[in-house]
């Protein structure tokens, strides 16, 4: 099992819609959903390229501290990758 913890989501969308866009962030985009979306379409792409089979979930409210992973689980997405049969 993988966890990826995006760090810059914020800059992230601040290079994608410039710094008028950046104004919007936190008031009428959410730049971590954003994000964890366009990801998400990104690893299924390539999760399908390799045949690979998996279960993305995007969840909401998990802390990462150093020596453990808190998980109050409210999941926003999930989405099931088949890929073509070869």
């Amino acid at each position: 099992m993988l966890v990826i913890e995006i760090l810059n989501t914020r800059e992230v969308m601040r290079k994608r819609i410039g710094r008028l866009g950046d104004r919007l962030v936190g008031r009428v985009l959410d730049h971590e959903t954003e994000v964890e979306k366009a990801v998400i379409q990104e690893l299924e792409t390539a999760f399908k390229s390799f045949g690979i089979e998996a279960n993305i979930l995007s969840v909401e409210g998990m802390e990462l501290t150093v020596n453990r992973l808190e998980v109050p689980l409210k999941l926003r997405e999930r989405r099931q990758v088949i890929p073509p049969e070869i």
